[in-house]
């Protein structure tokens, strides 16, 4: 809905001045002191300036300078009443002094009034204090008539001129201000979106290593229940134990993948199939870096295939597949199936999910399912 325009205050922004430069709120405090000097000169520099009608006409003038004051204070809190009170009061004083033979303050005052009430009052309020301020100056100005008709329309133009500058800086305060709140939301969310990414690294790192150990200790313990060798009990447990250092050095590698620092993808897949006995990789496409989220999403994925066949189809062949596409970035690992091993209900069964989750946050894919041999997993991410 448009705001009416004879009812609108000049904003806020536009009267406070905050953002302007420190020469021009100089000028701006030289001018006013400037104008309470000329007044206070004119004052006691008038014919009539003896007695108490100096005493009067100096009265006028601080008076006027603490009404001008209050003024101003009154419009920046777009005080209507208070402001058109404080407005009138100031007209008066002029009247006043015009009575008393100081010519000159008055006239400053008439014109002043005229040119604060057109920059800073609606202009349903501000037309009437104009014209009454300017009629009273037309009335006692003893020059030509045209050359009052001059001044009339170039104060006119002043006040509302200044009206105007002031809307302009203040709709620029407000779109600086819009600039700065929306910097600061772009950066917290960039900063959310770090951590998001930090705590779901670090949520997939810690859930590979424990899955995996889970999978050596669960089997330790039903190797106890059925009364095993000890030896059968030991490598289980020195397997588990070789799991939670392979997950301290995966933790590292994360935080080393979230300062940008990362092994090539083909050799941690290949180191990766070096620990699980019958496990081939395959490379096709031409070979280049991929960003971090993406080469992270390849790593995990893969470790958790892997870590589901050791736990489902415990000894069968699997064959890792990463294939570099003009767009995107492929990974079938495919496993030749064999009978459900005796830890396959071990874990909380959420790695896929979480895997599918995170191929998502990319624009990818994967999908994951039997086919005619085994089970195969299947990511797309684009790069």
């Amino acid at each position: 809905m448009t705001e009416n325009p004879w009812t609108r205050w000049p904003s806020r922004e536009a009267l406070a001045r905050k953002d302007d430069t420190p020469a021009r709120r100089s000028l701006g405090r030289a001018l006013r002191l400037l104008a309470l000097g000329v007044l206070l000169w004119s004052a006691v520099d008038s014919p009539r300036a003896h007695g108490w009608t100096l005493a009067a006409g100096g009265a006028i003038v601080l008076v006027a300078a603490g009404a001008a004051r209050g003024f101003f204070r009154m419009t920046l809190a777009h005080r209507l009443w208070p402001s058109l009170l404080l407005l009138t009061l100031l007209l008066g004083l002029a009247v006043a002094a015009e009575a008393l033979g100081f010519g000159s303050p008055a006239i400053v005052l008439w014109c002043g009034c005229a040119v604060v009430a057109l920059e800073r009052l609606p202009l349903g309020a501000a037309l009437p204090f104009a014209s009454v301020a300017l009629s009273a100056f037309a009335a006692v100005n003893e020059d030509m008539w045209l050359t009052t008709a001059a001044t009339l329309g170039a104060l006119a133009m002043v006040g509302y001129t200044l009206r105007l500058d002031a809307e302009a800086r203040g709709s620029a305060a407000r779109l600086l201000a819009q600039e700065r709140a929306a910097r600061e939301a772009e950066a917290e969310s960039a900063a959310l979106t770090e951590r998001a990414r930090i705590a779901r690294e670090i949520h997939d790192v810690l859930a590979h290593s424990l899955s995996a150990q889970l999978v050596h200790l669960e089997a330790a313990r039903l190797l106890i229940e059925r009364g095993a060798d000890r030896q059968q009990i030991l490598d289980r447990v020195v397997a588990a134990r070789a799991m939670a250092r392979d997950g301290l050095d995966e933790t590292r590698q994360a935080l080393s993948a979230l300062r940008g620092d990362l092994t090539p993808l083909e050799d941690f897949l290949t180191g990766l199939a070096r620990g699980a006995d019958g496990t081939e990789v395959t490379v096709e496409g031409e070979r280049r870096p991929l960003p971090v989220e993406a080469s992270q999403a390849v790593r995990r994925v893969a470790q958790e295939a892997l870590t589901n066949v050791r736990k489902h189809a415990p000894g069968a062949r699997v064959s890792l597949r990463l294939a570099y596409g003009p767009g995107e970035v492929t990974l079938d690992v495919r496993d030749s199936g064999g009978s459900p091993g005796e830890l396959a209900g071990a874990g909380g069964g959420y790695g896929l999910l979480g895997m599918r989750e995170r191929a998502e946050l990319l624009g990818g894919s994967l999908e994951a399912g039997p086919d005619e041999e085994g089970f195969t997993v299947r990511l797309r991410v684009p790069v």
